[in-house]
């Protein structure tokens, strides 16, 4: 059976998904066999794989450990719908929308039941495992029923590696914390400390180490500098609030006036934002997430991303007035799943969706498609050849991405097809169930020359070489800044 590592954190965005998959490429590249693992996920950022959907730091991960993604890798995974409720997801497949207190009280133990199930397929074909906590491993009032970190470290008979952020200040605080509040059975099984996003002078922390080492009996296994390997972020954490405006892209050296601004509305229940990494990533393009009460001035483009409860989410925007600015705006228009949705005419058999106030609700309008809701869930992995149109005019070739959605959607009117007769485009408006469409290099080319040329602005084209990968980035950053120690692996 495989040893295992659970990668556990003092709280949420500390960097344990960055540290698991840096350990999953660091061990794969020195010849151990490595899988990833979380037990339970909450994150409506999934990826399809042959067996169904799992969340994408598992799929990431995976990657990172040169294995095919696997529902073993997250076999429970919890996709939030607003309102307390929640998407249960078990080895894959949807099995319903529960609240938190239905889940615990009707679902839980089934869902440990595959968790131990998956965990115990991976131990018997691979050497180690690389487990993944959620949240805060210290969260006193779930330690009788948290999936991804306590159960995790007991069925897995798991050394644990704690995990936390000095950004925001009192590191120290929240590692005693931390280790004085997990169940003393677990406490035991902490073998080391890696502290994450350090900017600064390393030798200035060095009394901090002694005195925390000296205070708990456990080692510092490494403190990492502030870097951002470039992996996609698994939650909304990552984002502005509802109601506030961020970009993402600006600290590229651009200056403004060779730089364009796609603007992408912050929905309540957005998913799948990582499909506007990409675009973050081109020197030169901002992403704004922008509240959906905010003016589209100064938007170059406007990109509708996808969403865990359509209709409200649309409800949302026509609330706020956004649909009557996104028909006004002046610039190419993209939707990507649910929001290619929104940009058709009407959503039918919308009460499946959960408003529970109407079978019909009216779209933005500006895509001649209808969209049909049912109870079935597509989830798949794809490859189509693109033919560019509209806004993504001058792609071409093969692209590759995943569906996700519940619902169909189907054209109205004449209305181009781009791919293999999927998705609808006009000429200023173009929609697509494909997830990770941006990842392509060919439509990512072609929709950026197309905004530069739109407005135009002179786009500084670099020199830039091929980028480095994201995988070999997280495993350099683990191997680099942190000592094995007493873990069970060596590198």
């Amino acid at each position: 059976m495989a040893e295992t590592i659970l990668v556990a954190g003092t709280a949420s965005h500390v960097g344990k998904s960055t540290v698991a998959a840096g350990l999953c490429r660091l061990l794969a590249d020195r010849g151990v066999s490595v899988a990833p693992f979380k037990a339970q996920n909450m994150s409506n950022n999934a990826r399809a794989t042959p067996g169904g959907e799992i969340g994408v730091s598992q799929y990431v991960q995976a990657r990172a450990a040169r294995v095919s993604p696997s529902t073993d890798h997250n076999p429970v995974l919890l996709k939030p719908r607003g309102d307390g409720e929640s998407q249960l997801v078990v080895d894959g497949e949807a099995v319903g929308n529960y609240a938190a207190g239905s889940y615990y009280e009707e679902h839980w133990a089934d869902a440990l039941g595959a968790a131990e199930a998956a965990h115990g397929r991976l131990a018997a074909d691979h050497d180690v495992v690389v487990a993944e906590g959620a949240g805060s491993i210290a969260e006193i009032n779930l330690h009788h029923r948290d999936l991804a970190n306590v159960e995790t470290a007991r069925f897995a008979d798991a050394d644990v590696l704690l995990v936390a952020d000095i950004e925001r200040g009192g590191v120290f605080a929240s590692l005693v914390g931390t280790i004085e509040l997990v169940p003393e059975d677990v406490r035991e099984r902490i073998v080391g400390v890696v502290i994450t996003k350090f900017r600064g002078d390393e030798s200035l922390l060095a009394p901090g180490l002694e005195a925390f080492e000296e205070r708990t009996g456990v080692p510092v296994l490494g403190v990492l500098p502030y870097d951002d390997p470039g992996l996609p972020e698994e939650d909304s954490v990552a984002l502005p609030p509802v109601g506030q405006r961020a970009v993402r892209g600006d600290d590229d050296g651009v200056s403004d006036e060779h730089s364009v601004t796609v603007a992408v509305p912050r929905l309540p229940r957005i998913s799948n934002f990582t499909d506007l990494q990409p675009l973050a990533a081109e020197p030169g393009v901002r992403v704004a997430y922008v509240p959906l009460s905010a003016s589209l001035a100064g938007a170059d483009a406007v990109v509708l991303p996808g969403s865990k409860n359509t209709v409200d989410d649309l409800l949302a925007l026509r609330e706020a007035g956004f649909d009557d600015r996104l028909r006004a705006f002046d610039g190419p228009v993209v939707g990507l799943c649910g929001g290619y949705q929104m940009l058709g005419e009407e959503i039918t058999n919308a009460s499946l969706e959960g408003t529970g106030t109407a079978a019909r609700v009216d779209g933005v309008g500006l895509l001649p498609v209808r969209t049909r809701f049912s109870a079935a869930k597509t989830v798949e992995h794809v490859e189509r050849h693109v033919d560019g149109v509209g806004p993504l005019s001058g792609a071409s070739g093969t692209v590759s991405g995943y569906e996700i959605h519940m619902g169909e959607s189907e054209p109205t009117g004449d209305v181009a097809r781009p791919f293999d007769g999927a998705g609808a485009a006009t000429e200023d408006a173009f929609g697509t169930y494909l997830h990770d469409l941006f990842n392509n290099r060919t439509v990512v080319d072609a929709f950026v020359k197309n905004i530069f040329e739109a407005v135009g602005v002179e786009r500084l084209l670099t020199d830039e070489g091929e980028r480095d990968d994201p995988y070999d980035r997280a495993g350099t950053l683990v191997g680099d800044h942190v000592d094995p120690g007493p873990m069970p692996v060596d590198w």
